[in-house]
C-alpha cells in the first residue's frame, strides 16, 4: 500500500445552517485513482473544491504531501484541476493551450516545448498542436484540458466531472483513456462523478458520498457485490430490495423471512440481532428465471430462495434482456438475462408464468 499523498481529517463545511460535507475523514493514496461518487447535492464536489483550495473548511484539516493547506492558495498547491467544462481558451492554438501555464511559470522555451509535445503524445493530441479549440471535436477538448493540467506535473490532479459534457459512445471510451493516462503518469486522480458506471470503470477506489458523509470506501467489485447499507445497494447497480426479518443467524447459515418473496437461505452467518429488520438485496443478474414448474433452488433447503411470478415487461439491451416480473405479492422486481445466442431458447414472453431461483451466496442482507 502507498503512503496517502491527500489526509482529510474530520472535515465540515457548511453554508449557513447547512453541513454540505459533515465530519469526512478519508486518506487518498499516492498514485490511485480515487472517485468520488454520489448523487447530485451529496458534497462531493465541495469536497474536490476543498482539495483544490477553491473552498475552506469550516472545521477540520485538510493535508498534501504532509502539508496543512489550511492558509495555502489555490495557486500554491501541488494540485491542478480540470474543469467541467473544459475552460480552454478560444482564441489560442492547442499547443499554446498546453503551455499556457509553463510560460506564466517562466519555463524556458525549449523545456515548454519539450514537455508540450511529451504531453500531447500522452493524451493522443501528436500533430494537432497546430488547431484551434473550434477546430476539435469535444473528446479532442477534453484531452487539451486534460494536457494543459498534465503538463504542470502537479502531484494530484482533480477531475469535476470530466466526462459529462461527452457523447455516451465518447464517454465510455474516455473512461478506459483516463484509467490508462492515469496508470501511464503515476500521479494520484481524484474524480467527482455521479455517474457509477464511470465510477467503477476508471477507479482503484471509489468513496460513495451520501448527505456530505462518506457510505462506504471500497474497491469497485467490493461495492458492487458487498455494499455496506442499503444507500448504496441502491445507489450502485440495479438491485431488488426485499425488508425482512433475521429468523435464523448462525456462523454457516442465515434465513431472512421476506413477505414479498418469501424465505432467503444465506451459506453464511450475518452476524445481525436474532428476529431483527434487515433488507435483503438482490441483483437481477444473480436470479435465474425459467419456465414455471422447473424445480426447487439448488443448494438451499426447500421453500426457500424460489418464488413464482409473472413477465409484465421486457426490455432488450443487446447483450441483455431486463424482465419485470410481477411476484405473487404483487411486488414486481427486475431479472436480467444475457443474450448469449441470437434466439432464446426459452422463448420468453409478456405474461408467461415463470419461476425464480438463486444460490444462497447471492443475497446480500443489509442492517441498515
Amino acid at each position: 500500500m502507498s503512503e496517502p499523498i491527500i489526509q482529510i481529517r474530520n472535515v465540515t463545511k457548511r453554508f449557513g445552517n447547512l453541513a454540505a460535507v459533515d465530519n469526512v475523514s478519508l486518506d487518498i493514496l499516492a498514485g490511485e485513482f480515487l472517485v468520488l461518487l454520489g448523487p447530485s447535492g451529496c458534497g462531493k464536489t465541495t469536497l474536490l473544491r476543498m482539495i483544490a483550495g477553491f473552498e475552506m473548511p469550516t472545521e477540520g484539516q485538510i493535508l498534501i504531501d504532509g502539508q496543512d493547506m489550511s492558509y495555502v492558495p489555490p495557486n500554491k498547491r501541488p494540485v491542478n484541476m480540470v474543469f467541467q467544462s473544459y475552460a480552454v481558451f478560444p482564441h489560442m492554438s492547442v499547443t499554446d493551450n498546453v503551455g499556457y501555464g509553463l510560460k506564466i511559470a517562466r519555463v524556458g522555451k525549449t523545456d515548454i516545448r519539450e514537455r508540450v509535445e511529451e504531453a500531447l503524445a500522452l493524451v493522443r493530441l501528436d500533430g494537432l498542436g497546430g488547431r484551434m479549440p473550434d477546430q476539435l471535436s469535444g473528446g479532442q477538448r477534453q484531452r487539451v484540458a486534460l494536457a494543459r493540467s498534465l503538463v504542470m506535473r502537479p502531484k494530484v490532479l482533480l477531475l469535476d466531472e470530466p466526462l459529462s459534457a461527452l457523447d455516451a459512445k465518447l464517454r465510455a471510451q474516455m473512461q478506459f483513456e483516463l484509467a490508462d493516462i492515469q496508470d501511464k503518469v503515476g500521479i494520484t486522480f481524484v474524480t467527482v462523478t455521479h455517474d457509477q458506471d464511470e465510477a467503477l470503470s476508471m477507479a482503484c477506489r471509489v468513496a460513495v458520498v451520501n448527505k456530505g458523509q462518506i457510505a462506504q470506501l471500497a474497491v469497485p467489485s467490493d461495492l458492487y457485490e458487498y455494499p455496506a447499507n442499503r444507500f448504496v445497494a441502491d445507489f450502485i447497480g440495479s438491485v431488488n430490495i426485499f425488508e425482512g426479518r433475521l429468523v435464523v443467524d448462525e456462523p454457516e447459515r442465515a434465513v431472512v423471512d421476506c413477505p414479498e418473496i418469501g424465505r432467503i437461505y444465506l451459506n453464511h452467518g450475518v452476524t445481525g440481532a436474532h428476529d431483527a429488520a434487515v433488507w435483503a438485496a438482490l441483483r437481477p443478474e444473480k436470479m435465474t428465471m425459467s419456465k414455471r414448474g422447473a424445480g426447487a433452488a439448488k443448494d438451499a433447503p426447500d421453500g426457500h430462495n424460489q418464488a413464482e411470478g409473472q413477465i409484465r415487461g421486457m426490455s432488450y439491451l443487446g447483450d441483455i434482456t431486463i424482465y419485470e416480473v410481477k411476484l405473487a405479492s404483487g411486488r414486481t422486481i427486475r431479472v436480467s438475462r444475457p443474450n448469449l445466442s441470437r434466439f432464446d431458447q426459452e422463448g420468453f414472453t409478456w405474461d408467461d408464468k415463470v419461476s425464480l431461483h438463486w444460490h444462497p451466496s447471492s443475497p446480500v442482507v443489509l442492517l441498515s
